[in-house]
């Protein structure tokens, strides 16, 4: 049954903004889990814009539901992650230039320092990710360095979905799926778990929760910018209502 993954990075977002200490991002975590989230994501930058180290200790700590920690392939979060142990590692470009992350990893440019970084993970006892483009060789690359998941970007099909009117039959959005259907299978014909995330929100999210075979998806921005007026049990509720309906109609 596919799964939903909760990014409460921009929880952090709103309390960095005053440099205080509210709203707390744990506060969110439990709200998450309460609507019906299978796990937190969250993003611990270079520049610590939004999610602190203390944010990604107490969540360790207190949350019930899973911790998914994505991070740059850096020995700095490389150390991070092996103390803190979360049950899952996400690979991640990243650039302090960004607003958010742009773009999969290229894991064909890094096999060798990824072979590194993922062996380590693993030797921990935490699954490992990547964050990639809805590219073949891509997804090739990450099967050669040990990857057990794979994280489809989903944000060019989210861009022409909005781009073109929300029009599920225009011909570029169906481009768009089309790749990631097909990264998908590839995926799984390599034994690596299909997840996908970036950019999906209420109106988009359905087309790829029914794809064949995703196992999960990791939305932030969308559910918590709903939950500034349902608050967050109730964001959490509508979006994997709409997942699960998705999953189980045919694809």
């Amino acid at each position: 049954m596919i799964e939903l993954g909760v990014n409460i990075d921009h929880i952090a977002t709103l309390r960095q903004a005053r440099r205080t200490y509210e709203p707390d991002p744990v506060w969110g975590a439990v709200e998450a889990h309460l609507g019906g989230a299978d796990g937190i994501t969250v993003h611990l930058r270079e520049d610590r814009r939004h999610i602190q180290d203390t944010d990604v200790r107490r969540l360790r700590e207190l949350t019930q539901v899973k911790l998914n920690l994505e991070m740059a392939a850096t020995d700095e979060m490389l150390g991070i992650a092996c103390q803190l142990k979360p049950e899952m590692a996400m690979l991640v470009p990243e650039g302090r230039h960004e607003v958010t992350t742009e773009g999969g990893l290229d894991v064909l440019a890094q096999e060798a320092r990824l072979k590194t970084v993922i062996s380590r993970l693993a030797d921990a006892g935490i699954v490992t990710s990547v964050f990639i483009d809805a590219e073949i060789a891509q997804i090739e690359a990450a099967a050669r360095v040990g990857v057990r998941v794979c994280e489809i970007h989903t944000g060019p099909y989210a861009h022409a979905f909005y781009a073109l009117g929300r029009d599920t039959e225009a011909p570029a959005v169906v481009a768009e799926l089309a790749k990631i259907r097909l990264a998908g299978e590839r995926i799984q014909a390599l034994d690596m778990r299909f997840n996908a995330g970036h950019a999906l929100n209420y109106y988009n999210v359905q087309a790829v929760a029914k794809l064949p075979g995703v196992r999960e998806l990791h939305i932030g921005h969308a559910i918590v910018s709903r939950s500034v007026f349902v608050g967050l049990r109730q964001a959490v509720r509508e979006m994997k209502q709409l997942m699960r309906e998705a999953a189980q109609q045919p694809s």
